[in-house]
């Protein structure tokens, strides 16, 4: 029988996001692509961001995982201000970016080479990642020989491999077709069931942002803002009948609502 309660975050903060915002220079001038974000992430929170094309979600994953820097404001992930490459993150993007020359398990332990990891303990851990995606017999098969859903797993596994605190997800299932999508939401969920890993997720899909998230920001087009945030009060584990579920269905019709108010949506034709 399904536990039917919300999960417990503590209430340390895991991430400080504080007046926030990103100028990029280009032939044409400035481009402001985020403005005077704030925003506080509790650790094992699993928080997806969501919006339109272009409104500065994956911009805000890079300040995050360090890759890129801020033009004002101020990041914390733990007590460390990120100013530059965050080791203690995660990261999925949403190309696999697989090595093609290197097997499943292989692509997996760069992770432990790089970081000079016990590599018997890490093949040990990249196996247990792969039998949790169903992938277990496939450690030996190179990229070519697997599907797109299968190689984002091996991502997956690849970022999951040194227990980071902290996963960023920038549209990992984009590409994806539907069914293989909904799979790949559970396979996650199930792995973040696993740990008290903060999680942030970067999509443009409604329905994914609320099946798996505890809280939705909501994010406005060009440039950037926070325009809401959303908190999704339903049981876990998730199940995808849950998207029958009327209070599903609502906080769809909510989100939808904002999206329209924005001119994201438009329905005259």
């Amino acid at each position: 029988m399904d536990v039917t309660v919300a999960p417990e975050t503590t209430q340390e903060t895991h991430i400080s996001i504080s007046g926030v915002s990103k100028t990029f220079q280009t032939r044409n001038g400035t481009v402001q692509a985020l403005q005077n974000i704030d925003l506080n992430i509790q650790k094992g929170e699993f928080v997806s961001v969501l919006g339109p094309s272009g409104c500065g979600k994956s911009t805000l994953m890079m300040l995050l995982s360090g890759l890129d820097t801020v033009s004002t404001g101020r990041i914390t992930v733990g007590k460390k201000h990120i100013d530059k490459p965050n080791p203690d993150a995660g990261v999925v993007f949403q190309q696999d970016v697989l090595l093609e020359w290197r097997s499943a398990l292989q692509n997996i332990l760069i992770q432990a080479e790089i970081r000079k990891s016990d590599m018997g303990e890490a093949t040990e851990r990249a196996r247990q990642l792969l039998k949790m995606v169903s992938l277990q017999d496939f450690e030996n098969a190179y990229p070519k020989e697997l599907s797109g859903g299968m190689r984002q797993r091996v991502s997956i596994c690849r970022a999951l491999l040194h227990k980071p605190p902290l996963l960023l997800m920038d549209e990992p299932f984009g590409a994806l077709d539907a069914m293989t999508r909904d799979q790949l939401q559970i396979d996650l969920l199930r792995l973040c069931s696993e740990s008290d890993m903060t999680v942030f997720f970067i999509t443009h899909s409604i329905a994914e942002a609320i099946f798996l998230s505890d809280r939705v920001v909501v994010m406005s087009p060009r440039p950037g803002r926070i325009e809401k945030i959303i908190d999704i009060d339903l049981p876990r584990p998730r199940r995808l009948a849950m998207r029958e579920d009327p209070r599903f269905i609502e906080y769809t019709r909510e989100l939808t609502d904002i999206f329209k108010s924005l001119g994201v949506f438009r329905e005259e034709y």
